[in-house]
Parts: structure tokens; C-alpha cells; sequence
């Protein structure tokens, strides 16, 4: 199973607050635990978003908002992509967690989808699709 694992963002976070020096490092060494346990896929921080956009979808109408965007409650300063066997790993994982922020912080787990989650609309044809896109941006790295 993978599963996003989501840093939220602070007010610090967002003002562009960089990490220190021992929160990297204490970051480096998790990470270093997570790739040698084969449960980290990927991982990064992300920049405020003051320096982001989104692009609001109505039917056929696209319209562009950049940031910062108000409620920091809901942003994400981070994530990483894990596998691994269920979301209670992935809890004990993220309880092993250094404090991603200087204060309170709060750290989201949601399982990615699958190709069998989708069931019967996920056609043979999808799934062939779905398996050489995975297997061009493989080739890609």
C-alpha cells in the first residue's frame, strides 16, 4: 500500500521560515531510516504558497488564483510517498517523526489509490495505459 503523508503548513512555514540546521539533520537521519527500510518512495518540502497558484476548473472556464492562499490550516508545507503494509505502519512511522515546525504541528496520512481499488471501470485498455505512462516516467529518471 502507498501512502501520501502530508507535512501541513504553519504561519511560520508559509512566511518562508526555513528550517535549522538540527531539524535538517534531524530530518536527514528519519529519511535515512525510511530509505533503508524500503518505505520511502519520495519526499520534499514545498515553498509558500505566496509563490503558488491554483487553477479553479468551472465546466469549460478555468480561472487562475496565485497565492498566498488564506487558510494555512489547510496547505501543505511537505509530504512524503510511502509503501508500506497498512496505515497503522504508516502511523507508527509518523509518530517516530521529528516535529516538522518549531511549536504544534500536524501531519495528514492518505492512502493513494491503486489500479484495483477502481474496479470494473478501470478497463484492460486503462490499466495498459496507466502501466506505460508508469513506465515512461521511469525511463524518464
Amino acid at each position: 500500500m502507498r501512502f501520501l503523508i502530508i507535512v501541513k503548513a504553519t504561519k511560520d512555514s508559509e512566511a518562508g521560515v526555513m528550517p535549522s540546521e538540527q531539524l535538517l539533520r534531524e530530518m536527514g537521519k528519519f529519511n535515512e531510516e525510511l530509505v533503508k527500510a524500503g518505505v520511502m518512495l519520495a519526499g520534499e518540502g514545498l515553498h509558500p504558497s505566496s509563490k503558488g497558484a491554483r487553477v479553479r476548473f468551472s465546466g469549460a472556464k478555468r480561472t487562475v488564483i496565485d497565492g498566498p492562499f488564506a487558510e494555512t490550516k489547510e496547505l501543505i508545507a511537505g509530504f512524503w510517498l510511502w509503501r508500506v503494509k497498512s496505515k497503522e505502519e504508516a502511523i507508527e512511522w509518523v509518530k517516530r517523526c521529528p516535529n516538522p515546525m518549531k511549536g504544534e504541528s500536524e501531519i495528514e496520512i492518505r492512502q493513494v489509490f491503486e489500479a484495483e481499488d477502481f474496479g470494473a471501470e478501470f478497463t484492460p485498455e486503462l490499466r495498459q495505459q496507466e502501466e506505460r505512462l508508469r513506465a515512461q516516467m521511469t525511463k524518464k529518471k
